[in-house]
């Protein structure tokens, strides 16, 4: 990790992945470059630690990463040369949790879901057969998808309205509603800012001032692109730039998701040299 001066935070459906493949091909030549220079790539998504484990593997990342919409940080153990804190181990990581644990979210949506009569469905209530038919994914990456820890995915159907009404009882109880790509998340406090500011700190107190870079395509990433000096925004699968994310500065990416992702970050690259 000598001379880092720049790190990468990623989401990853509808950015680096495909939205709906869930693949990086379209992003490798990006991914080489990265790779090839010593950049640390932080993958910041809603995804759970299950999934991005498998994600991790595969593109050979050995870097930390933030799970379920900002709940927790994972750091590898030994990654940083000092203390800081965290609040567990698990596996080989030290882990900084933000997030509100999963059995209270699921009982928050449990209660609202009575009070207000509303059409709410969650991950909790899904088996993995109809998370995979709902995400596209194969069933065993739905199997992962439902490994929760600190997020909890939910829908509501009804009239024109009814999100916002079950949205508000969420937050008048202190819980976060935000949007991603297919479907609408409760959290506690967290969100993706606060993690990636404090791991932005963790960085530079190894390596001295460094220049952060986030990228997203969603509600949800919002919070980490005002968090980072270079926000980019992908087009989303309908060729759009999501009109809900403004942040000072926001780089507007041509391309959909990966494809987008590409071209930002060899263009940033490029203007780097």
């Amino acid at each position: 990790m000598d001379g880092i001066d720049i790190i990468i935070f990623t989401d990853l459906d509808g950015s680096l992945l495909d939205h709906e493949t869930y693949s990086f091909e379209a992003a490798y030549p990006a991914l080489q470059e990265v790779e090839r220079r010593g950049i640390p790539l932080v993958l910041c998504t809603s995804k759970t630690r299950a999934e991005v484990e498998r994600y991790r593997r595969a593109l050979n990342n050995h870097h930390p990463f933030i799970v379920e919409n900002g709940g927790a940080t994972f750091v590898p153990i030994g990654y940083f040369p000092f203390a800081y804190p965290y609040q567990h181990e698990v596996a080989s990581y030290h882990v900084i949790e933000y997030g509100m644990p999963y059995p209270r979210l699921v009982e928050m949506l449990r209660a609202v879901r009575a009070e207000s009569e509303a059409k709410i469905g969650g991950f909790s209530d899904l088996s993995v057969e109809q998370v995979a038919a709902l995400t596209g994914l194969p069933a065993e990456e739905a199997g992962l998808a439902k490994v929760r820890e600190y997020d909890e995915p939910f829908f509501v159907k009804g009239p024109p309205g009814e999100l916002d009404r079950v949205k508000t009882l969420f937050r008048k109880r202190g819980f976060r509603c935000t949007r991603g790509g297919r479907f609408h998340h409760l959290t506690g406090p967290n969100d993706k800012g606060k993690a990636v500011s404090d791991l932005i700190g963790l960085f530079e107190r190894a390596h001295g001032q460094v220049r952060s870079v986030g990228i997203g395509d969603s509600q949800n990433d919002l919070p980490m692109l005002w968090a980072v000096d270079v926000p980019i925004l992908v087009q989303r699968i309908d060729g759009r730039h999501d009109p809900a994310v403004r942040a000072p500065n926001l780089i507007h990416a041509q391309g959909i998701g990966p494809q987008g992702w590409r071209t930002a970050v060899l263009d940033l690259l490029i203007r780097q040299d």
